[in-house]
């Protein structure tokens, strides 16, 4: 099959800046009040994917001047030695947000580490307390990918009211959370994992396609609908490389606009984890 290219990228760099310029606004009045918030990562190991996002997060930081504090960690470290440093790092009263840095290592319970984490710093929104609030519709954050990605269709003036969305990816990160959200908006979801049979179908049937997976070129041309609005949130990194899911020559070819890998949902979502980070400031305040 031939595709031609008639969509257009999305410019999820431009999309960022908006949100960290009125992130950096709330930033500066803040301090002009006397508090000076921080954001915390906690890394442990030395994952390159990993390393690459933490770098990016910190230099969003220092670009609106948020103070920004890594804690790095052996790849051996128990559950229990990392539970105790985080109970210590959360102590500071400055501390604003607070994130673990996935994946963690295998021997790592990740589920206590994210609980160990303060429901009112959990700027990643991964604590049961604060997905529960997600399902109730009583959180005051959004959790920074579903908020990207709901960035980007406000950004194109895109209402989900009444749409066909089809998610492809039913992670914690993703899939989960995004489907709540686009459902209280009014979307009529398709949430897609392992298990779905008919995967492209249901992508062929959405007007808005967002995929979350982190497998190269697992959305092809011929699962896209004509002019359908492609969101990538997944990753995957051959020969040093970055890519997304979705093949982006062909989804062009087919879609109406269509976000790239690098610089399409990764910019927003780091500026969407620092806007939250300047929400739980002003709530503790």
């Amino acid at each position: 099959m031939i595709f031609t290219m008639s969509g257009q990228l999305i410019n999820g760099r431009a999309i960022a800046d908006k949100i960290l310029d009125k992130t950096a606004k709330k930033l500066a009045t803040l301090k002009t009040n006397g508090v000076n918030p921080e954001l915390a990562v906690i890394l442990v190991g030395n994952d390159k994917s990993s390393v690459n996002y933490v770098e990016r997060k910190g230099v969003a930081a220092k670009k609106i001047g948020l103070k920004f504090t890594l804690y790095k960690f052996d790849e051996n470290i128990t559950t229990e030695y990392l539970i105790t440093e985080i109970e210590k790092i959360q102590n500071d009263k400055n501390l604003a947000g607070l994130i673990a840095q996935l994946p963690l290592p295998k021997q790592i319970d990740t589920a206590k580490i994210l609980n160990t984490i303060k429901p009112e710093i959990d700027v990643d929104c991964l604590s049961d307390k604060n997905f529960n609030k997600l399902v109730v519709g009583t959180n005051f954050i959004t959790p920074p990918t579903p908020g990207a990605i709901m960035a980007i269709l406000e950004d194109l003036n895109i209402s989900v009211s009444g749409k066909l969305v089809t998610i492809v990816g039913a992670g914690a990160l993703v899939g989960k959370p995004l489907a709540l959200i686009m459902n209280r908006a009014g979307a009529n979801v398709s949430l897609c994992d392992s298990s779905t049979i008919d995967t492209a179908t249901k992508c062929r049937e959405a007007g808005i396609l967002i995929t979350g997976v982190g497998k190269k070129d697992l959305i092809r041309g011929d699962m896209i609908k004509p002019g359908a609005v492609i969101i990538d949130a997944g990753i995957d990194f051959e020969n040093n490389r970055m890519y997304g899911d979705v093949n982006i020559a062909e989804a062009l070819a087919v879609a109406a606009l269509v976000t790239p890998t690098p610089g399409g949902v990764g910019p927003i979502t780091v500026a969407q984890l620092l806007w939250n980070t300047i929400v739980c400031a002003e709530n503790k305040k």
